[in-house]
């Protein structure tokens, strides 16, 4: 029995692949459509193994939320081209639509979610097969909150959710907050939703640098008043290339070391340990204005700068953002 067109066009609409590889397969398969089916999804399989070394580097991120939930599926990809093929920005919709109606927590859930009688890693197969391309899940987030926000870039690969702690919110000024979440990229809401093992970590790294720098600034006090150039003597290269266009004598570098050794070991034996921790602490406060996004400076007008947690007051005085979600495949 020959291959009629409507044949293959009624098994392009069931599995999506070509109209040559639909007709090789009902060829093969002597026009047994569920057979043709088969072939072409092992095929897809044989496919997308071969590829499982590229890097899936492009993709689409998108959000929904349907009442109190709210999620972010990131489908990937390996070129621009198949990211914004209309069957891939479709499979990416359709995965997210199941995941948010089904409330799906996790991305073990996600892995296990039923479309169609097939799982969410079978259709991907499926439609890697029929691309050529390497085809993976690259992030799922999700967030249930009274209330919820979503922001989808234009690129379709930037998305954002926040919540908000109250079921009415003004939507103008909720898609304000969302679109800060994707613009500057806050790790978390709250301060208190930062683990204290990273605050305890950028203290640290403040009180050093802050060490450090009063350190430096009184050697290189000490240097000027010898009548030496902070700069040439800052590392060995520096000091030999003063040495090498004469600004330095080999005497002028090892009495240039001296001062710097003495007064280092002065200095730091006699820093007054509260104004350290004084400065640090102010360190660790522009740290949080700059990864909290209740913290974050929000351009309101222009030229105004306040808080999102001053923005958001402005609206409703009891309005906070109690939780985000940033999926982004462009490159930071």
């Amino acid at each position: 029995m020959a291959v009629t067109i409507e044949d293959i066009k009624k098994l392009r609409n069931l599995t999506g692949a070509g109209l040559s590889d639909c007709k090789k397969a009902l060829i093969e398969a002597e026009n047994d459509l569920d057979k043709a089916v088969e072939l072409i999804r092992k095929r897809g399989q044989a496919i997308a193994a071969k590829r499982e070394d590229r890097d899936a580097a492009q993709g689409v991120a998108l959000a929904k939320t349907v009442g109190e939930f709210a999620a972010i599926v990131a489908l990937k990809c390996e070129t621009d081209f198949v990211a914004a093929n209309e069957k891939f920005v479709g499979l990416a919709n359709r995965i997210l639509d199941a995941a948010v109606e089904a409330r799906v927590k996790s991305m073990d859930e996600l892995q296990a979610l039923v479309i169609d009688g097939k799982t969410v890693p079978e259709l991907i197969t499926e439609l890697s097969g029929i691309t050529g391309e390497k085809m993976e899940l690259g992030a799922y987030e999700c967030l249930e909150a009274p209330f919820n926000v979503i922001y989808n870039h234009f690129n379709k690969k930037l998305a954002t959710i926040v919540s908000f702690n109250k079921a009415e919110v003004d939507p103008d000024v909720a898609k304000g907050v969302a679109m800060q979440a994707a613009s500057m990229n806050p790790t978390a809401a709250t301060r208190d939703q930062i683990p204290q093992s990273v605050i305890d970590e950028e203290l640290r790294i403040a009180v050093d640098k802050t060490r450090d720098e009063l350190v430096k600034k009184a050697v290189e006090a000490a240097l000027k008043k010898a009548g030496f150039n902070p700069y040439y003597c800052a590392t060995e290269e520096h000091q030999d290339e003063a040495v090498r266009k004469g600004y330095m004598t080999e005497e002028d570098v090892a009495k240039a070391r001296e001062i710097m050794k003495t007064t280092a070991e002065q200095k730091a034996a006699s820093l007054p340990e509260q104004m350290i921790q004084n400065i640090a602490q102010g360190r660790l406060g522009k740290y949080f204005q700059e990864n909290v996004l209740m913290e974050q400076n929000y351009e309101a007008a222009e030229g105004e700068k306040i808080t999102v947690a001053e923005f958001l007051a402005r609206s409703d005085k009891e309005l906070k953002a109690i939780a985000l979600k940033r999926v982004n495949l462009n490159v930071d």
